[in-house]
């Protein structure tokens, strides 16, 4: 019986939250579109899917942001 390896990553918990700055995430949101298009242009709509739910997150970051500062 063969065991698996154990990952040697850390385990995060959800409560930390690391800081962003604006730009950083303005930046990886525009970057995550600039892969979708490409993606849809190729004719992969699974990986543009992909893509775009990466851009919203960082999207979603940005307004949780611009709401705290208000």
């Amino acid at each position: 019986m063969s065991r698996r390896p154990r990952s040697r990553r850390s385990k995060v918990s959800n409560d930390v939250r690391f800081p962003t700055h604006p730009r950083n995430a303005q930046k990886k949101y525009e970057h995550y579109l600039e892969l979708a298009r490409a993606e849809a242009q190729l004719g992969d709509l699974v990986a543009a899917e992909n893509y775009l739910q990466h851009a919203e997150h960082y999207l979603r970051s940005m307004n949780e942001t611009r709401n705290a500062t208000r």
